[in-house]
């Protein structure tokens, strides 16, 4: 599947949300604004923790894992954010686990997920997430300007990720404040940290930026630290013998 990875995934995503119903709007779980934790914290790289139970190029990563238990470790940690897939075909998330974690964290929560409809936007909201991520390769940048305004509309802050020059534009244009820049190719799902390194030369002043994927090492860290606020770990976590060691190995100090 590797070669068509994102279509292949697009298309189930577009038969699932056929079946889905708008939900009606609940209370935004109250948590603080993950833009301006990273704005005010910037002497660290802050780290986004991801519960991933499983992945298409790495099959079963974590299938036994206490997903509330991991979560909470990470916010004893110093996580900034935690990560949830909620993809159940491809990833084996579910949007349950977005939920219970949400209820049972006071940190920022992400609904890691190919969102591609106003429907999905709001039951991710409803399920306690606070940020949702919006994927410029899987959207026009009419329809991706769309989702963008919608999530923000509704107090959601929006993670735009990007894996190339044109999309990191895009991100630009839309008023993007949150860019993620995915080291994985959504095409041939191959991992190259270079391009993190690549693209920071075209960052702005305003964003903040997240390096996602590929990152499990100290030295990985401090390659990409200069030039990120951020680090979006999800593998190495949910691998790792000591979380909290992890952790602290890869919330490295930029002072």
């Amino acid at each position: 599947m590797s070669q068509e990875f994102l279509p292949t995934i697009l298309k189930q995503k577009a038969k699932e949300v056929a079946q889905l119903t708008m939900e009606e709007l609940h209370p935004l779980r109250q948590a603080y604004r993950f833009y301006d934790f990273l704005k005010g914290h910037q002497d660290k790289l802050q780290i986004i923790a991801e519960v991933k139970k499983a992945s298409p190029s790495l099959g079963d990563i974590n299938m036994g894992v206490d997903i509330v238990a991991q979560a909470k470790t990470y916010e004893q940690n110093g996580a900034a954010m935690i990560s949830v897939l909620t993809d159940e075909i491809y990833f084996k998330g579910h949007l349950d686990y977005l939920r219970q974690i949400s209820s049972q964290v006071a940190i920022p929560t992400l609904a890691k997920d190919f969102i591609i409809d106003e429907k999905q936007i709001i039951r991710s909201r409803n399920a306690g997430a606070t940020v949702i991520l919006l994927i410029v390769a899987a959207l026009s940048e009419g329809r991706l300007k769309e989702l963008y305004d919608f999530a923000t509309g509704l107090g959601l802050e929006v993670l735009v990720e990007t894996h190339n020059l044109p999309e990191l534009e895009a991100a630009h244009r839309i008023g993007a404040k949150i860019i993620g820049i995915n080291n994985r190719n959504l095409v041939t799902f191959n991992t190259d940290i270079n391009t993190s390194l690549q693209l920071s030369t075209h960052f702005k002043e305003g964003p903040v930026y997240i390096s996602e994927s590929a990152i499990s090492t100290e030295e990985d860290a401090q390659t990409v630290a200069p030039y990120f606020n951020a680090i979006l770990v999800g593998t190495a976590l949910m691998t790792a013998d000591n979380v909290a060691d992890k952790i602290k190995e890869l919330k490295i100090d930029k002072g």
